[in-house]
């Protein structure tokens, strides 16, 4: 959590997670460090887009837990490696199914 005032890394940037072809995604985050708003480009859920506040844990260097709640009660925790490429996303959908993705994750011009 940025209990410290202490910006993430991330913020202000964008960057695209790509689960497959589960699911493409550009997270955009507000240079507040507290908010992102996502948007599915590729995908069975291409075209959702929601602006969510999210919770940032640093865990190593470039290494980031993410949490937030979606409007429709689902839970989302991610661990993003930034430097790393890589991303880790675990949901739990307001039907209560569990779903865990691993992909890829890029910097990319900001939408």
């Amino acid at each position: 959590m940025n209990d410290d005032k202490t910006l993430p890394p991330f913020a202000g940037r964008t960057f695209e997670v790509r689960y497959g072809e589960t699911m493409t995604a550009l997270n955009i985050y507000a240079a507040d460090g507290q908010t992102m708003r996502y948007e599915v480009t590729a995908g069975p859920f291409k075209g959702a887009t929601a602006e969510v506040r999210y919770q940032a844990e640093a865990l190593g260097p470039g290494l980031y837990a993410l949490s937030w709640q979606e409007a429709d009660q689902g839970t989302v925790v991610h661990v993003d490696d930034f430097e790393g490429g890589h991303s880790r996303s675990y949901y739990t959908t307001a039907g209560h199914d569990f779903v865990r993705m691993a992909g890829t994750l890029r910097e990319v011009a900001a939408a």
